[in-house]
């Protein structure tokens, strides 16, 4: 049930039970009456305005893309020596996402170095206050990680609570959640980062007092965290957001849990779910060629991206799936698959869980480049060194011997791009094993490891030792 690896097909019964009504969910909430229209569309095709999908699960319209704010596009620093938001660039996909029916934009103190919550405020306040809702989040985690405890905690997280709403340049703030709950000692750190420090009691007051509208929480990790809150915390939630995807809804790697699971216990108490890493923070538009090759066949003219974000969408109870699009192109593809959603065929669905099972055989690091283990205290660019190495993965390139005939042919590709793709000063052989980083992975990876042991394959193949 809750990190089952079991591997049957879903039936015709359960498909329709979990997504029974999705199909005329989509039809009926997209606007300007235009839900009975396809979303095959090709990839150059134009982007549809004024027929975005919408969900009304929460007593707001909500667009069912949602704009995640963790990866604004950055550019470099007036000293050179850092990254700052590109706010320019900003606006433009800001602007460019409203017009085309985007209203919900999800950030947090901790995106972006820091700076994606100015950012963000700065880009909406350019709008009309009702023509979005803003999320943002709690992220004490790392006050309570520092060692803050009780009163300390509790000072220091209302501070936390209070900054965003000058950042974001609002006096209320639409969604607001406790952050990647489940994280750290599990149920120990959720009490004292939740209750000890009277953040609970003090979060439902301010929603009374309507300066957040809704309350919820995002989860990762411990799945007695996840059962608590829904069944033990006292708190009405107005939603959750949980990772969710056709990767991990059966196939969850390490802490992290089955979405099926997640999803279902949030469906059967009608708590609309936000999704978070709907692409595995890109790794299912970056997938194996030969998985290419197979969505590719199915639906020519379909970006490999597409079918995650139908997959995620496609569910009734959902409320809105977040995306964290750097670039214009990924917002228009995005806005082409979700104008209007074309909900997946059962058949379909269970095509997307043998695809699932297909890539469950290829030995990416679970990595979803959303740089909470940066930035290094060594300079290594962990989510660079991580993303190289996976994307060797999929086309091919890692090889276990050198007696492979592809073995010039890979051992190139992957020298060059590793040298073309991470500075020689940010590479892996730089990582002490310090483990600064272990706790703030929400996927659990066991960073210093990987980099030792993708360092270990480098040397074999500078040395032509594999």
């Amino acid at each position: 049930m809750k990190n089952d690896k079991d591997k049957k097909q879903i039936s015709r019964r359960d498909f329709l039970k979990v997504m029974g009504a999705a199909g005329a969910a989509a039809a009926g909430m997209t606007a300007c009456g235009s839900g009975g229209g396809s979303s095959r569309q090709s990839a150059n095709s134009e982007v549809p305005a004024g027929s975005m999908t919408y969900r009304d699960l929460t007593g707001d319209t909500v667009s069912l893309l949602g704009y995640g704010c963790m990866r604004w596009p950055m550019k470099p620093s007036a000293d050179g020596k850092s990254e700052t938001v590109d706010q320019e660039r900003v606006n433009e996909l800001v602007d460019y996402a409203i017009a085309h029916g985007v209203n919900y934009f999800d950030t947090s103190p901790l995106y972006c170095q820091g700076f994606s919550e100015e950012a963000t405020g700065i880009a909406l306040d350019r709008h009309p206050r009702d023509k979005y809702f803003i999320a943002t989040k709690l992220s004490n985690q790392r006050l309570y990680g520092s060692g803050l405890r009780g009163k300390a905690l509790e000072e220091a997280s209302i501070g936390m609570y209070r900054e965003p709403f000058e950042r974001l340049r609002t006096d209320y703030i639409d969604y607001y959640l406790f952050h990647i709950l489940g994280m750290g000692n599990g149920l120990e750190e959720m009490r004292g980062r939740v209750y000890d420090s009277g953040m609970a009691d003090f979060l439902m007051k301010e929603r009374e007092a309507g300066r957040i509208r809704k309350l919820g929480f995002s989860f990762h990790g411990d799945v007695r965290v996840f059962d608590y809150m829904l069944q033990e915390s006292g708190i009405p939630w107005d939603f959750v957001q949980i990772q969710l995807n056709y990767s991990d809804w059966r196939h969850a790697t390490g802490i992290n849990v089955n979405a099926e699971y997640l999803y279902g216990e949030l469906a059967k108490r009608r708590i609309p779910a936000v999704i978070m890493e709907p692409l595995l923070g890109g790794r299912l538009s970056k997938v194996h060629d030969h998985v290419v090759t197979k969505l590719k066949q199915r639906e020519p003219d379909r970006s490999v991206a597409s079918w995650a974000f139908r997959f995620a969408g496609s569910f009734p109870d959902v409320l809105t799936v977040l995306s964290g699009m750097t670039y214009m192109e990924h917002l228009q593809d995005n806005l082409r698959t979700y104008s209007p959603l074309q909900p997946l065929t059962q058949e379909e669905f269970a095509f997307l869980q043998e695809t699932a099972e297909l890539m469950a055989q290829y030995p990416t690091v679970p990595c979803n480049e959303c740089q909470y283990c940066m930035p290094c205290p060594y300079g290594i660019d962990i989510p660079g060194v991580l993303l190289h190495y996976n994307k060797c993965v999929n086309e091919g390139n890692i090889l276990a011997s050198g007696r492979d005939t592809r073995y010039r042919e890979a051992r190139r590709a992957f020298l060059v791009g590793y040298d073309r793709s991470v500075p020689k000063l940010r590479q892996a052989n730089h990582c002490i094993g310090c483990n600064q980083c272990v706790s703030h992975c929400p996927q659990s990876i066991d960073i210093p490891a990987e980099l030792h042991r993708i360092d270990d394959y480098v040397e074999s193949l500078k040395q032509e030792t594999l």
